[in-house]
């Protein structure tokens, strides 16, 4: 089981948890299960029984898909209070329609289906934050589509960066702090390896963001906002 203290710090944070009074929210965080999954190893698999739902407690992770190459296509980073599974809440069985992996050691609360159409019966705020993440989802896949369309590879690249910032972003006093890597901008922004590096090294040169392993600091977030 969940501490209280480890529960309330996922809940705070979670739009799927949203809405619902205390006493439910609570009630919802005694029966979940506790899980620990090491970086660069599954959560979900695309294709397999949804037989869980997932709600991220601390680490980073990410739904992808793998092509027959092996080749890895990044479609959306998770931060802790994202869920994973919510096919989970449909009355049909049904499958997980994303690999979500673990980008770095994650924590994760574990409700199975059965519990989950439980609390969905009770409680059906669930539904609805369940439908809105979906949504959201959708909303993001549009954009991005059309930013594949309409932007330049760098535009992309400095859209990527000011999203992640307010999604996960840590203030300092020297900026905002993102955890990601130069693959995943790649992924996210759907530009080359090479064309983010560049990118990235000039915004370097210019005093707009600094790097060290796994981490970017955004010094000046105004220097990469369009017009």
């Amino acid at each position: 089981m969940i501490s209280s203290r480890s529960a309330s710090t996922a809940s705070g944070s979670s739009a799927f948890l949203a809405g619902l009074e205390q006493s439910a929210m609570n009630a919802i965080l005694r029966a979940a299960e506790f899980r620990w999954v090491p970086a660069k190893h599954a959560v979900t698999n695309g294709g397999d029984p949804a037989t869980h739902l997932f709600l991220l407690q601390s680490g980073r992770a990410r739904y992808c898909h793998f092509t027959r190459k092996g080749d890895l296509i990044l479609v959306a980073p998770l931060v802790p209070g994202d869920v994973i599974g919510l096919m989970t809440l449909l009355k049909s069985p049904s499958s997980y329609m994303a690999t979500a992996e673990a980008a770095s050691d994650c924590e994760l609360m574990v409700w199975d289906r059965a519990r989950v159409r439980h609390f969905v019966s009770l409680y059906p705020q669930l539904n609805e934050n369940g439908l809105r993440i979906g949504m959201g989802y959708l909303r993001n896949y549009i954009e991005r589509h059309v930013a594949l369309v309409t932007d330049t590879a760098t535009e992309r690249l400095a859209k990527t960066l000011l999203k992640l910032g307010q999604q996960s972003g840590e203030i300092h006093s020297g900026g905002i702090e993102i955890r990601t890597t130069n693959d995943e901008l790649s992924g996210l922004a759907d530009i080359s390896r090479f064309t983010a590096s560049r990118a990235l090294s000039e915004w370097v040169r210019a005093g707009t963001i600094s790097k060290k392993r796994g981490r970017i600091l955004l010094h000046a977030p105004e220097a990469l906002m369009l017009d």
